[in-house]
């Protein structure tokens, strides 16, 4: 398959990533969405980003940094007093845990490039006021784009948890592909099994449902079709920006394919876009920070 022509558009916060070790402090670009539109370029998908950043070191940081890739930045963008930041100190098993401080706010009026697919996720999608215009920008787009969502659930952000479920339901059911983690399945169905969890956000309308599970692999749906993934073996620096990297592989598996609205033609389709999400995602915890690969980089 070679890259996708059609152009993706990422609508999401950006942010510094303060990754804080032993003894230790760095700045590091980033951000869920960022680095969802990050992995798109690297992969050769023409990419466009609507974000929150200001006109500071941090956000020309972001800028830079997503520019030499290949991702057009829209103007509008640059809105915030700060560039939001996120403080990760690493655990001795290379997970993240997260301090934020965020704001998250859109113009009423952006000039939207066209696009032939939208991906949304993760604090901007739940923080108001931003999540409002979030929700009214895909539901003027869903008719003619297919629509990607990653919650990546921060609950420390996303309030009170039944309205956090709520809005995530209603962002589901317009989305083509939904990805999310174990953790965020747990979080919005604390009763439900992965597999169980999956399935249900299958019947809101979701035409994909991906729930990755770190080192345990990942599990993707597809109507009728279920399949799992194997983990993919590796060394571990950390796995900031891991899930953001299945996410980017994965739609560009998926639009590579050219299957209507997403939907893989067979299991092995939607075996292989598993896959290959999985490969991405072991290079990108391979390395320090959220550094997705290229697609030359993806091993076969």
């Amino acid at each position: 398959m070679t890259a996708p022509g059609q152009q993706v558009l990422v609508i999401g916060e950006a942010l510094t990533d303060i990754i804080q070790t032993a003894g230790a402090s760095k700045e590091h670009p980033g951000g869920s969405p960022a680095n969802v539109a990050l992995g798109l370029a690297r992969l050769g998908v023409p990419t466009a980003f609507l974000t929150a950043i200001g006109r500071d070191e941090r956000g020309a940081a972001i800028a830079g940094r997503l520019a030499q890739s290949g991702v057009a930045v829209l103007p509008e963008s640059w809105s915030l007093e700060a560039t939001s930041t996120a403080a990760a100190a690493i655990q001795d098993d290379g997970a993240a845990h997260y301090t934020f401080d965020i704001a998250w706010a859109l113009p009423a009026d952006v000039g939207l490039p066209a696009a032939g697919h939208v991906h949304v996720g993760s604090i901007a999608a739940f923080l108001t006021p931003g999540a409002e215009r979030v929700e009214e920008i895909v539901a003027g787009l869903a008719p003619s784009a297919t629509v990607s969502f990653d919650p990546n659930i921060r609950p420390a952000l996303v309030g009170d948890p039944d309205d956090a479920r709520t809005r995530f339901e209603r962002l589901a059911a317009r989305a083509d592909v939904v990805k999310l983690s174990d953790e965020d399945a747990a979080y919005l169905y604390p009763a439900l099994s992965v597999r169980e969890a999956a399935l249900a956000i299958s019947a809101l309308g979701a035409r994909v449902v991906a729930v990755t599970a770190g080192a345990q692999g990942s599990l993707l749906v597809a109507g009728q079709e279920l399949v799992e993934i194997s983990p993919v073996v590796t060394s571990v620096a950390d796995t900031v920006g891991a899930g953001d990297s299945y996410m980017s592989a994965l739609l560009w598996a998926l639009l590579a394919a050219g299957h209507p609205r997403l939907v893989p033609g067979t299991r092995d389709d939607l075996a292989s876009a598993g896959s290959f999400a999985a490969r991405a995602a072991a290079v990108t915890v391979s390395r320090a920070g959220a550094e997705p690969p290229t697609l030359e980089e993806v091993p076969g």
